[in-house]
C-alpha cells in the first residue's frame, strides 16, 4: 500500500526530503537554546561571587538571538517544502485516481458506487494528504524532540531526570488507550460517508423527481439519518480524543511539580553545587518539550489511523485492474459495420446466478437498419453494450466487421461505434462544446448539417446565442426531446460504422422520430443502425426487427413476418394501434 501511494510523490521527492531535514535542524537548535539560556542564568546568579562582564552578557544574548533566527529560518523552510510536497502529492494522487477511473470498464465502475468514488477522490485524499504532511514534518519533529530533549535533560541532571521516567510512561499509557479506542471508529466512519454522499448525489440529480412526487420530507429524513450516523461516530471519537488535553495538562503539571521539588531539594542540599538555578529552568523547558512531543505523537497516530482507512480505500481504486484491456496486437481499423453474435451469453458479475443474455445468435449486415423491441429487463440494453465492449461477453463471441470485438484496439472500436444511451447526458459548456465530443475537429458548417439530420437545428436556431448557447450541468436548461436530439447529433459527428440508439427518441414526437429515421436512411445508408424502441412505429420499417424476452431472442423478422409469427410483437402492435399511437 505504501509503495503504491508513494508512487504519486514523483516530482515532489526533493521537497519531501528537504522538509524533514530542515525539521531536524530546527529541533537541534531548539534543544540548544535552553542549554545556552541555563548557562546565562547561572552566570547572572553567580554575579555576586564572580563579576559578570557585559561583553559576556552581550555574547550570550547575540548567540541566543542567532539561534532563535536559525530556528525561525529552519522552521519556515520546513513548512515551505512540506506544503509543496503534501499539496503536490495530493494533486498527483487525485490525478492517478481520476485516470484510473477513466480506464475502468463498466464492470469495474459497477463495483464502486459513484458516491464512494467521489468520497475517495475528495475526503480520503484530503486525509492522506494531511497524514503525509504530518509524517514528513511533525512525525520527524516529535520523536527527534523527544530524544534530544530527554538526552539534554539527562546531561543537565541525571538525578532530576528520574521524574521523566515516571511521568512519560503514564502519559504514554494514556495516549495508547486514546488511540486504540478511536482507531476503530475512524475505520468504520468512511463507509457512512459514502452513504451520506450517495444521499446528496441522488437528491440533487433527481431534484425534479423529488419535487414532482413531493418527497422532500422523505429525502430530508434519509439525509438526516445518514448525517446523524456520521455525526455520532465523529462525536464518539472526539469524546475519546478530548481526553488528550486534560491528560496532557495533568502530566505536565505533575512533571513541573516533580522537577521543581527534586531540583529545589538538590540545590538546597548541595548549596548550588550539584544543580544550579539555570539548569533547573532548562529542565522545566525540556520537560515541556518532551511532553509536547508526546502529545503531538498521539495526534499523529490518530491522524494516521484515519488516513490508513482512507489509504486502503484509495489503493482499492488504484489496484483495480480494468476488466477490459487491449490485446497485445490489436486490430486498428473497423472494416465495416457488420455484426455477428455467436452463441453469446452474458452476466454482469461472475458471482451472478442468472445470465442477462442467453444463447444469442444474430447476424446483422453492414448498412442494415435493425430494430429491437422487448419488455423491461428483456436484455435489449445488455445486448447493444457488448458491441462497443462496454462489457465483455461471458461466453461466445461478438464479431464486428468480421473481427472479434476483443481483438480490436478499444479506442478504434469505440470510435467506430456511436452509442446514444437511454440516459442522455450533456456536459457543462456550449452546444458546440457538447457536439465536438463526437468530433473535436468538426467545423461549424458540419455541426449545422448534422444537427439538421438529427432535427436539432430548428430549436437551436431559436436560442438567442444559437450554437453558442450554454448548456447547464446535465442539460438542465433543455427539454428531454432537445437533449435526445443533441445526443444523436453528437453521435453522428463521429461518422461511425455502427450507430446505436437505445430508446433515444422516446421523448420526441412521432413526426420528429420519422424525420430522424428518414434522414438516417438518406444520409448514412452505409452505417449500420440499431434502434431500440418502445414504439412499433420507430422500428416498423427496419430491415429486420428483433423481439427479445427474458434475455433471449424470441423472434427475428420484418414487420409483416413478425405479425404472423410473434405473439409478443403482435400484442405490442395491437395495443399501440388501439391506443392511437401509430394511427395516422
Amino acid at each position: 500500500m505504501l509503495k503504491k501511494l508513494l508512487g504519486s510523490v514523483r516530482e515532489y521527492k526533493k521537497s519531501s526530503i528537504l522538509a524533514p531535514l530542515f525539521v531536524a535542524a530546527e529541533v537541534v537548535v531548539e534543544c540548544i537554546i535552553p542549554f545556552v539560556t541555563a548557562k546565562l542564568v547561572n552566570l547572572i546568579d553567580e554575579y555576586e561571587k564572580v563579576p559578570l562582564d557585559m561583553s559576556v552578557l552581550l555574547k550570550y544574548g547575540l548567540l541566543l538571538v542567532g539561534l532563535a533566527l536559525l530556528s525561525l529560518i529552519f522552521g519556515a523552510l520546513s513548512a515551505h517544502f512540506c506544503a509543496i510536497a503534501s499539496c503536490g502529492f495530493a494533486k498527483n494522487l487525485r490525478h492517478d485516481l481520476y485516470y484510473a477511473v477513466q480506464d475502468f470498464s463498466f464492470t469495474n465502475i459497477d463495483k464502486f458506487s459513484t458516491s464512494s468514488l467521489v468520497t475517495r477522490m475528495t475526503t480520503d485524499v484530503s486525509n492522506v494528504q494531511m497524514a503525509y504532511m504530518m509524517i514528513i514534518r511533525t512525525a520527524v519533529r516529535s520523536p527527534l524532540m523527544l530524544i534530544f530533549a530527554l538526552t539534554m535533560a539527562i546531561i543537565v541532571s541525571p538525578s532530576v531526570s528520574v521524574a521523566f521516567a515516571v511521568i512519560i510512561p503514564v502519559l504514554a499509557i494514556g495516549l495508547i488507550f486514546i488511540v486504540k479506542n478511536s482507531w476503530g471508529i475512524f475505520h468504520s466512519v468512511f463507509k457512512k460517508y459514502d452513504a451520506l454522499n450517495n444521499s446528496i448525489q441522488e437528491n440533487v440529480s433527481g431534484m425534479r423527481v423529488v419535487k414532482a412526487f413531493v418527497r422532500e420530507t422523505y429525502e430530508t429524513k434519509k439525509f438526516k439519518h445518514a448525517s446523524d450516523e456520521v455525526c455520532a461516530d465523529f462525536t464518539k471519537a472526539e469524546k475519546i480524543l478530548a481526553l488528550n488535553n486534560p491528560l496532557m495538562q495533568l502530566c505536565m503539571n505533575g512533571l513541573m511539580v516533580a522537577v521543581c521539588f527534586l531540583g529545589s531539594r538538590l540545590i538546597i542540599k548541595s548549596g548550588g553545587t550539584a544543580l544550579q538555578i539555570g539548569n533547573l529552568s532548562s529542565l522545566i523547558t525540556y520537560g515541556v518539550q518532551i511532553l509536547m512531543s508526546l502529545m503531538m505523537l498521539s495526534m499523529i497516530i490518530v491522524m494516521i489511523a484515519m488516513s490508513v482507512a482512507s489509504a486502503k480505500r484509495i489503493c482499492e481504486v488504484l489496484s483495480e485492474k480494468s476488466a477490459i484491456t487491449n490485446p497485445e496486437n490489436p486490430v486498428m481499423s473497423v472494416a465495416d459495420g457488420s455484426i455477428v453474435f455467436e452463441n453469446v451469453s452474458f452476466k454482469y458479475s461472475e458471482k451472478a446466478e442468472k445470465y442477462a443474455l442467453s444463447n444469442i445468435n444474430l447476424s446483422i449486415g453492414a448498412g442494415e437498419t435493425v430494430g429491437i423491441i422487448g419488455g423491461t429487463g428483456s436484455g435489449k440494453t445488455s445486448l447493444i453494450q457488448l458491441i462497443p465492449r462496454l462489457y465483455d461477453v461471458s461466453e461466445g463471441s461478438v464479431r464486428i466487421g468480421g473481427v472479434d470485438a476483443r481483438d480490436y484496439d478499444i479506442k478504434t472500436l469505440r470510435d467506430g461505434v456511436a452509442v446514444v444511451l437511454q440516459k442522455n447526458l450533456l456536459f457543462s459548456g456550449t452546444i458546440k462544446d457538447n457536439l465536438r465530443w463526437g468530433n473535436p475537429n468538426a467545423t461549424d458548417e458540419e455541426m449545422v448539417r448534422i444537427c439538421k439530420l438529427a432535427q436539432a437545428d430548428e430549436f437551436i436556431e431559436r436560442f438567442p446565442d444559437k450554437y453558442d448557447t450554454f448548456i447547464e450541468q446535465g442539460g438542465a436548461n433543455v427539454s428531454g426531446g432537445q437533449k435526445q436530439r443533441l445526443c444523436i447529433a453528437r453521435a453522428l459527428l463521429k461518422k461511425p460504422a455502427i450507430l446505436i440508439l437505445d430508446d433515444s427518441t422516446s421523448a420526441v414526437d412521432t413526426k420528429t422520430d420519422a424525420l430522424i429515421r428518414r434522414a438516417f436512411a438518406e444520409e448514412i445508408p452505409n452505417t449500420t443502425k440499431i434502434i431500440i424502441a418502445q414504439r412499433i412505429s420507430s422500428v416498423q420499417h427496419a430491415d429486420k426487427i428483433i423481439v427479445m424476452s427474458g434475455g433471449e431472442i424470441e423472434s427475428i423478422g420484418t414487420h409483416d413476418e413478425l405479425m404472423q409469427t410473434s405473439p409478443i410483437y403482435r400484442e405490442v402492435y395491437e395495443s399501440q394501434v388501439k391506443g392511437g399511437e401509430d394511427g395516422e
